[in-house]
């Protein structure tokens, strides 16, 4: 079969089109807007990519076109397919049909942690020997690609609460029907497509809804909304994580926690992560795998030999003793979050925090008003203001001195180099391309 994909790279359209050709599909795709890691992935799986929604793409003669959420009406291209009466299908359903059925589904939802959770979980699965498929925001190191499609009875996925398509206004994870699910945290964010936390809440109460009976529910036990999703009805065994709860974490160093469940002891997590919020989500990967099978021993070793996802606290260099890292940080808690991580690592060094307010519920506003206070671990914060639809000077003023803003990104890049001294950590975090700075502002230092 033929299957052009519109909005082909998104980490899950990208992800798409990886599993259909990898299943033997011929694949086409395109997007407006073609950048790595996902560019660069799909073209080495032999996957052809069209710049733009030229509506001549109908000539391609798909038997199928794939429609990702970024496609909206008005989109030359889904115009032609819709008056000339082609067939299409979103994203997630085609998954649910093609990929997901009849298999043990292995879900990871929650507003933060969900690519790494998911990542953590598929490495425990595949050292188990389990040989699981797998679709994930980002591209983990221990696997170097995204998505993959195999033979296993086994298959995890990112659960996304974002909307499946302009014609199916329901949160993607609805459709993948899992068998194992983690709710990881739930927070207010997609503005765009939310307009409360009630909202999202009640899409995650979908989620739950479709669990089997003998299925597992892995929710954080320490967060109301959670609470609230699951006091509307649970039909499903319910494990929860968190001081009090079935599982638990106690820190040894800034690399290495216990793990009890149901109040018992079972073994110490060693690695190179930072970060209570890396643990939470390895809690969470611990008790998903055990469902699965692995006992919680076996989980915890392939944990010690996990290498985290791309653009989280990724190292892109370090020039003149200048360390430059990506980050897809991009909502508060995850900035906070992120930046608490980093700074767990390198003490009482200089941190340099460089944000890209891209997403969505960003450029809205909505999240502006704890802002200042998400990136307060920094000793300077550099915020790049273009396209933003509101003005980020006074949201960031109870920073002072330490905050600046810039709208023109060699500006940017200039005030950062002026600053940066040896022993400083250049943090940056967008969940876009952020036109490159990383690379600029690293030749800039070898210059």
């Amino acid at each position: 079969m033929h299957i052009h994909i519109l909005g082909i790279c998104g980490t899950f359209m990208g992800g798409i089109a990886v599993i259909a050709r990898q299943a033997g599909h011929r694949v086409t795709g395109c997007d407006a807007n073609v950048y790595p890691p996902m560019s660069t992935q799909l073209q080495a799986q032999g996957i052809e990519l069209i710049e733009g929604f030229d509506p001549a793409q109908t000539a391609l003669k798909p038997d199928l076109f794939v429609v990702g959420n970024v496609v909206s009406r008005g989109n030359p291209l889904m115009e032609e397919i819709l008056n000339k009466g082609l067939a299409f299908i979103s994203g997630p359903q085609w998954l649910a049909e093609n990929v997901l059925r009849g298999r043990w589904v292995l879900a990871v939802a929650g507003t933060h942690g969900k690519t790494t959770t998911t990542s953590m979980l598929s490495w425990i699965l595949e050292h188990a020997g389990l040989n699981p498929g797998f679709l994930i925001g980002g591209v983990p190191l221990n696997f170097g690609i995204s998505a993959r499609e195999t033979d296993s009875a086994f298959f995890v996925i990112e659960a996304d609460e974002y909307d499946t398509a302009f014609f199916d206004k329901r949160s993607k994870f609805v459709h993948y029907l899992p068998r194992t699910a983690i709710l990881n945290n739930l927070e207010f964010d997609h503005a765009d497509i939310f307009p409360d936390l009630a909202a999202i809440e009640t899409q995650f109460h979908h989620l739950v809804r479709t669990v089997p009976g003998d299925g597992l529910i892995v929710a954080n036990g320490r967060e109301q909304s959670m609470k609230r999703v699951l006091s509307r009805g649970v039909w499903s065994k319910v494990e929860l994580l968190g001081m009090g709860e079935s599982w638990v974490t106690k820190p040894r160093d800034e690399h290495s926690f216990d793990v009890f469940f149901q109040g018992g002891p079972r073994g110490t997590v060693k690695w190179e992560l930072l970060g209570e919020h890396n643990a939470h989500n390895a809690l969470a990967a611990l008790a998903a795998a055990r469902h699965a099978g692995i006992p919680v021993t076996k989980g915890i070793d392939a944990l010690a030999e996990f290498r985290n996802v791309k653009r989280r606290l990724e190292v892109r260099g370090t020039v003149k003793g200048v360390t430059v890292y990506d980050d897809f940080a991009h909502h508060p808690t995850a900035i906070q979050t992120t930046i608490a991580g980093l700074r767990s690592k390198v003490g009482g060094a200089r941190i340099l925090a460089v944000l890209e307010p891209r997403s969505n519920t960003m450029k809205m506003g909505v999240m502006k008003d704890a802002l200042a206070g998400s990136l307060s671990g920094a000793d300077l914060v550099f915020c790049y203001t273009s396209d933003l639809g509101w003005d980020a000077q006074p949201v960031l003023a109870p920073l002072g001195v330490k905050a600046r803003c810039f709208d023109d990104l060699g500006k940017l890049v200039e005030a950062i180099f002026s600053e940066a001294q040896s022993g400083d950590h250049v943090l940056v975090m967008s969940n876009g391309g952020f036109g490159g700075v990383h690379a600029k502002l690293l030749e800039a230092l070898a210059r």
